[in-house]
């Protein structure tokens, strides 16, 4: 039997070349459609398995004959930052970012990063990785250098931490890769139980 082709239900570049980095090459790139609004009182764990465990679904159900029959794999992710039980936003306007960047200064935040994967029958795993980062104390003027760099667009949090950002983190402890978007060492132990290997394509 072939081995199954590999779903990525995400439209984020950040994700794709996170899975090329480990030899895994997505057959397709489907996006799913989800509200990702918060419940209430959902913490920022709940929340971003949640949104993977929905994102997998979402997609499975516009491919559910070819998944049940083991001919696709469906890898989803989300990615939460929480301060406490607060979840911070995807930032879409600069006083989302600004706003976020003023909470995570001079304080450590978590970053939740969760994985859904279906397959085979209908099987489906779970993981969820949580990594702690420390923001140094921000001046205005490093929050509006931020600011115009735009990176901060669609990030969770209001930063990227592949970027500019990085000059701002004065420790992580956990998951670099999970910060920005997809752990590796779990994704890779995820596809292979389910017979997709990490390798580096030559």
């Amino acid at each position: 039997m072939a081995d199954p082709a590999l779903i990525l239900a995400s439209a984020s570049p950040r994700r794709l070349d996170l899975l090329r980095q480990i030899g895994c090459e997505p057959q397709h790139l489907i996006a799913a459609s989800i509200d990702e609004t918060p419940l209430k009182n959902e913490l920022p764990r709940v929340h971003s398995i949640r949104l993977a465990r929905e994102k997998a679904e979402a997609v499975c159900r516009k491919l559910e004959i070819a998944v049940l029959a083991g001919a696709f794999v469906v890898l989803a992710a989300d990615t939460v930052v929480g301060v406490g039980r607060r979840i911070l936003p995807k930032a879409e306007t600069e006083e989302d970012a600004r706003a976020c960047l003023a909470l995570l200064s001079g304080r450590a935040h978590r970053v939740h990063t969760a994985l859904a994967i279906i397959g085979r029958d209908g099987q489906r795993r779970l993981r969820h990785v949580e990594t702690k980062v420390g923001f140094k104390r921000l001046s205005q003027e490093e929050i509006e250098t931020y600011i115009a760099s735009k990176e901060w667009q669609g990030k969770a949090g209001g930063y990227a931490i592949q970027g500019l950002a990085a000059a701002y983190i004065d420790f992580l402890s956990g998951s670099y890769s999970g910060v920005v978007g997809l752990p590796l060492y779990e994704t890779a132990q995820l596809l292979g139980s389910f017979g997709i290997k990490a390798k580096r394509v030559p």
